[in-house]
Parts: structure tokens; sequence; C-alpha cells
């Protein structure tokens, strides 16, 4: 029964980690009855290398050292930001694609952490999303790497918070929509949630259909992102989608809102799919709002 749940994964799923820590503390994760996610991080140390720095913003390359890996991030920030955003790439995308948009946020008035996540294809070490290794590790009672993921963006919002004292919200991409929206339900310290082009993956609607229960459906379900609006509710959530997008449709992306609870909104833009300037403008206008910055 194992075997068919994870193939009927990896098939919705083609369709649609310091060197020493700063604490004996182990991470340590549960998943509820309810396939509900918690996770308890432990510390961890970083190095940072200043890459640039002007009047206006410094951009810094920070990579935590984890019990499972170092993870590379990479910030762009003014000197007082309002608030900041740690942000979740979709699958494949790398930090050359978002060189001006860090500009353009610390310009702004905000901070913004690109995280490399684990197996995206660059230089953090890992493995794409695969549910079946996932899968076995989570029957071990091991970390499963969407976990440790979900550790590592937790650990982002805490460095962003530590640092500079704003609301830090979780926003992704694709993919990356989909891991920051769980991170955003794990970690109530996130200040929201934004998720472009993004949805739920699928994976438990098959475990459903399939008759599964007990584990599978348990882990289907902690890995889908709608499994934690009600969990980031009343913290706002901010759903961008395009209609003409090609990769996750737009119904889709009307769906995943309509799961999500208030405070909501849902915002469509010009463009197919993933973060694009459009986004960018009115992300920061909304916030330019809230905080009082310029746009």
């Amino acid at each position: 029964m194992r075997t068919v749940f994870i193939a009927g994964c990896l098939l919705i799923l083609f369709i649609a980690f310091s060197g020493c820590t700063g604490s004996a503390t182990k991470s340590t994760y549960s998943v509820d009855s309810k396939g509900i996610l918690s996770v308890s991080c432990a510390p961890v140390t970083t190095s940072e290398t200043v890459l640039f720095t002007n009047e206006t913003y410094t951009k810094t390359k920070i990579v935590m050292h984890t019990q499972s890996g170092d993870v590379v991030t990479y910030l762009a920030a003014p000197g007082q930001p309002a608030a900041a955003v740690v942000y979740v790439p979709g699958a494949g995308e790398k930090l050359a694609g978002h060189e001006e948009r860090m500009v353009r946020y610390s310009e702004a008035g905000f901070a913004f952490l690109f995280v490399d996540t684990r197996g995206n294809g660059g230089e953090t070490p890992g493995y794409p999303l695969n549910p079946q290794l996932d899968f076995n590790w989570f029957e071990k009672g091991d970390w499963p790497q969407y976990y440790l993921t979900i550790c590592d963006l937790v650990e982002s919002q805490q460095i962003l918070s530590d640092r500079f004292g704003v609301p830090v919200y979780a926003m992704g991409s694709s993919n990356g929509g989909r891991y920051a929206a769980v991170a955003a339900g794990v970690d109530p310290d996130f200040a929201g949630y934004v998720g472009i082009s993004t949805s739920d993956w699928g994976i438990l609607n098959s475990a459903l259909q399939e008759g599964y229960t007990g584990d599978p459906l348990r882990f289907a379900t902690s890995l889908e992102p709608s499994t934690y609006f009600r969990k980031i509710s009343p913290r706002p959530v901010w759903i961008f989608h395009a209609v003409n997008d090609p990769i996750i449709p737009f119904e889709n992306g009307k769906q995943f809102f309509q799961l999500a609870e208030e405070p909501k909104t849902f915002i469509e833009f010009s463009g197919e799919h993933g973060i694009n300037p459009d986004v960018d403008k009115r992300i920061i206008m909304q916030w330019a709002q809230i905080y009082g910055t310029r746009e």
C-alpha cells in the first residue's frame, strides 16, 4: 500500500542542511493526528560575507550552519527596514533572477532574504522534491528533507527578526509558495504569508482517492500548504495569480485562495507564471500603505 501511495504522490507532483550549532539542543518535529507539522528548530550559527554596500542598501551572503548541513541565503537590506521578507524560490529559480528585485525592495524600505533551498540546484546541497524518499525518512522517524526546509525558513525568520526587529513575511513563488505557506503556519512569528502562482500539491487528494489511512495520509496532509491556513489566521494572506498561468492553472490558485481564512486578498497580475515586476509593484504598494514607506 505504501508503494502505491508514494507512486501516486510522485505522479501528482510530476503533473502539476552548523557544521556545528550554537547549542547541544537537537531539532525535533512531530505530526499530529490531523497531519499538522510542528517543529522545534535547534539554533544555528552563521557565516556572513558582505558582497556590496552603498548608502541605500547592503547585500550579504549568509550561510546558516544547521545540524543537517549548510543552507545558503542572500540578504539585501536598507539600514533600517520597515519589514522583511523570507523569499522561497520556485523549482530551479536561482539568485541571478532576483538581483534587481532585491535592490527594488531595499530601495522601498524592505529587507529581502533569498533562501537557496535544499536540492533546488543552487549552492545548498540536497535532492529535488521527492515524496518517496521523504516518506521513507518519515516512517523511520528521521527528518524528511521537506521538514528540514521548513526549519530553514523558520531559522531565516529568526535571523531577520533578531537583526532588524521588524515584521517578517513568508513569501514564495510556485513551489516556493507551498513551502512558505507551511512555514508561516508552523511559525507564528511570521507576520503573514504571500503566495505567488501557487496552490496545493494535490498529494492529499490523491491519497484520499486511493483510500489511504494512517501514516501515509498523515504525511500527505502535512505536506499540503492549505493544511496550515487555519494556523496562519488571523495574520494576513495575499495570493497572487495570473489568468494565463500555463504551469499552475488560475482556477487552482483561486481554489487555494478560497481555502485560506480571513484576512485574505486575491490579486490577479499581469504575466504568466511566477513572481515578476508587476507582483513586486503590487506588494510594495500594499506594504507602503501599511508601513508608510515609499513605493
